[in-house]
Order: C-alpha cells, then sequence, then structure tokens
C-alpha cells in the first residue's frame, strides 16, 4: 500500500516523498485508518517498524483539517509521552519533517536541559507537544502547560514506560487531559500491566499487533556465539578485525559494561562511543549526533538508553551481553535491516545465558545458526590423560611410600 493511498493531506504527502517514503509499512497500514477514524487504539509492534509515522501522519492530517474549519488558538492539540529524552528528540525530528509544508508547531519537552527555552516555546503556542513524564509534569506545575484543549493522546513505548517506573506519572497525565479525547497507546509489548493500563485510559479500542516475528526483518541475518565470559572482549575484537564492518551498534547490559567496552575498544584505535543513563543530556546528543553523522563508526548502548534511536544504515548488531528478555533481543537487532537494507546481528553468549538463548529461539520460533569456527569456544576439549602403566601391586607400593613418607614430613 502507498502512502497515496491514506487519504492524507497533500502538503504531507510532498513532505513523505521528499523523504522517500513511498509505501506504508505493515503497521502504519493498520493503524492509519483507524486513527483517522478517531478511535482509540492500541498496537503492539517491535521497534523498527514505522510506527511514529503510524501515529504522527494521521494526527497531523486531522489537525490540519481543524485548522482549515476554525481558528487557530495557541493551545495543545496532541500530546505524544515519551519514556526517554532520546527517543522524544527523535519523534520531534520526525514530527517537524512530516510537518514540514504545514503552518502546525510541534516542539519536544525533556528533562536535562535548562526549563527556561522550553518554557519560551511553550508560551508561544504549540499544536503538536512531545515529552517525557516528569518534565512534562514539572512545567504544568509551573503554568506552561494547557491541556484542556488535547485532542489526541499518544503514550508511546509503553511498555518502557512502565518498566522506567512512570506509570504514576502517566496516570496523573491522563487525568489533566480532558476525558473526550482519542488515546493511542503503542507498545513493544503487551504484559498484563498494559492491559490494565489500556482497560483504564482507552474506550474501546481497536487493537493492532504486529507479529513479533513479522518486525524481525528477513533481511537480517543473526550469528550465535558460544563463548567463555572472560573472553568476550577478545571474540568480539576478533569479530571487529577480521568479520564485521560498517558502522555498528553493540549493546551492554551496564553502564559500566558500556564504558568498559568503550575504553577497551579506544585503545585499540577503534572510532567508538557510548550512550547510557550516566551521561548528561549534551553528552548523549553528542553521543547520537557523532554516530548518525559517521564521525564514529560504533555505539555501545544500554538498552534503556537507546531505545527509539532510529539511526539509518545501521550494519551490524553485536549482542554483547545477551538480555534476559526476548522482546528486548528483537528491538535490538532490529536496529539493522531497516527499510529493505541487508544487516546481520552478532550474539556472544557465555555459559550462564544459555537459557537466554532458548527463550530467544522459542519467541523466534526458530534457530539462531551457530558459529563455533572460532578462536574462544565455550567447551575446548580437555588433554586426554596418559594411560596408568604402573601395575596395581606397584602403584599400591608407591600408595604406601607415599604415606610413610608424608608421616615423616610431620
Amino acid at each position: 500500500m502507498q502512502f497515496s493511498d491514506l487519504s492524507l493531506n497533500k502538503s504531507i504527502l510532498k513532505a513523505l516523498t521528499e523523504l522517500r517514503y513511498h509505501t506504508a509499512t505493515l503497521v502504519q497500514q493498520k493503524a492509519i485508518p483507524e486513527i483517522l477514524s478517531k478511535k482509540d487504539v492500541i498496537v503492539s509492534a517491535q521497534t523498527g517498524t514505522g510506527k511514529t509515522a503510524a501515529f504522527s501522519l494521521p494526527i497531523i492530517e486531522g489537525l490540519i483539517e481543524e485548522q482549515d474549519s476554525e481558528k487557530r488558538e495557541k493551545k495543545i492539540k496532541a500530546l505524544i509521552v515519551s519514556p526517554t529524552r532520546e527517543l522524544a528528540i527523535q519523534i520531534e525530528e520526525n514530527v517537524k519533517a512530516y510537518c514540514k509544508y504545514t503552518n502546525l508547531r510541534t516542539t519536544a519537552v525533556y528533562g536535562g536541559v535548562s526549563l527556561e527555552p522550553q518554557k519560551d516555546i511553550l508560551k508561544k503556542g504549540i499544536d503538536i507537544l512531545i515529552a517525557t513524564p516528569g518534565r512534562l509534569i514539572d512545567l504544568h506545575k509551573q503554568g506552561c502547560v494547557d491541556l484542556r484543549l488535547l485532542k489526541t493522546l499518544v503514550l508511546d513505548e509503553a511498555d518502557l514506560m512502565l518498566d522506567m517506573g512512570f506509570i504514576n506519572d502517566v496516570k496523573k497525565i491522563e487525568e489533566l487531559c480532558p476525558r473526550k479525547k482519542q488515546t493511542l497507546l503503542f507498545s513493544a509489548t503487551m504484559p498484563e500491566k498494559i492491559v490494565v493500563l489500556a482497560n483504564s485510559t482507552l474506550i474501546n479500542p481497536v487493537k493492532i499487533a504486529i507479529n513479533p516475528e513479522v518486525a524481525t526483518s528477513k533481511n537480517i541475518g543473526q550469528l550465535l556465539y558460544f563463548v567463555p565470559k572472560k573472553n568476550k572482549t577478545d571474540l568480539c575484537l576478533h569479530l571487529l578485525r577480521n568479520t564485521i564492518n560498517g558502522k555498528i551498534i553493540i549493546f551492554r547490559r551496564t553502564k559500566f559494561g558500556v564504558g568498559k567496552l568503550e575504553q577497551t575498544l579506544l585503545k585499540n584505535d577503534y572510532k567508538v562511543t557510548s550512550l547510557h543513563g550516566d551521561k548528561t543530556q549534551s553528552l548523549r546528543n553528542e553521543a547520537i549526533e557523532l554516530f548518525k553523522n559517521n564521525k564514529v563508526n560504533i555505539l555501545i548502548a544500554t538498552d534503556v538508553a537507546s531505545r527509539g534511536i532510529d539511526v539509518s544504515k545501521v550494519d551490524a548488531v553485536i549482542n554483547f551481553d545477551l538480555p534476559n528478555i526476548p522482546e528486548t533481543y528483537i528491538h535490538r537487532i532490529g536496529r539493522t535491516g531497516r527499510a529493505g537494507k541487508s544487516g546481520i546481528a552478532f550474539s556472544l553468549c557465555s555459559a550462564d545465558e544459555t537459557a537466554y538463548v532458548r527463550k530467544i529461539q522459542e519467541k523466534l520460533q526458530r534457530k539462531i545458526q551457530v558459529i563455533e569456527d572460532h578462536p574462544f569456544p565455550l567447551n575446548k576439549p580437555k588433554p586426554k590423560k596418559q594411560p596408568n602403566t604402573v601395575s596395581k601391586h606397584k602403584k599400591g607400593r608407591k600408595s604406601t611410600a607415599s604415606k610413610k613418607k608424608k608421616k615423616r614430613w610431620y
């Protein structure tokens, strides 16, 4: 299905053509018509499936129609709540690109930076606001955010939002909005807590689920390396020297692990940067820009810090530490193989992570190809013991002598 088949305004289609968006993804094909019909919608789909356009394009369409029919007011008409700063910035960039040939105004507000510039922008009037929960509530308390005329509320990456402890903030935000509004909930997974949230905030929602196996592109090769934990860094360096080229994202489980691997790669003359929660917002923005603009070709990141970052043409993903949640694995490898391009994912599995592999393969409903031919296999064959040629009689005598000797020592 082409975007031109989705009843979108000419100004939107012009912007999409410039962005080289022609064919709608599966989630866009299913979600856009439902959102245009003003229904509440729940969408379950993985990162990289085109969710931002799926909710923002129909929102822009609705606001263009509203502008044509009534006097414009300097009030927020659409609110997109995002769990992380990076995702909020990414959504803002996309929405501004889609709105290029309209008069709609949009901005993003998030923590880690000064409040004052954000206050100034909000005072001038915004049609579409993208916000992280904490900063939105802070700005509302200071009288800078008025949601009384809100038409559409979007809860993006809802599962991550709840995992990060924002459940009370989300409920507070929902209370600040009018009862009569359209609510759109987008989530990679649908655990019970998301179902509970949906039941309390949405009215007769249309449910759209994009199968994870569909979202895990056939363009992504997946390779698995069993390796002792102590040799993971050596294997990673071996792969970077001999196998993996181009733009690469390496995932680690902890901030400490990210920093340690970054230092190792820098010492080995790799162009690398990192992303984790302890970095200031300016440093995180700088890291993303360096990677996007090819000033460095390796980005090492934790899952939370990297969620929602949309970097085109990522050639490979390395799961240095395997995630214990299968959906996280799917999120990670979905950073590559986008927009019809091919990509490859390398996973390094130590003995304590084998259970994670089983869960991932159950979720994917297929086996991941195992590469055994590498310098650091998990189970190296032990050298064979030389056969004992000493006779039982001699062995016994030797044992006795040994005991006597031991006794003399004491």
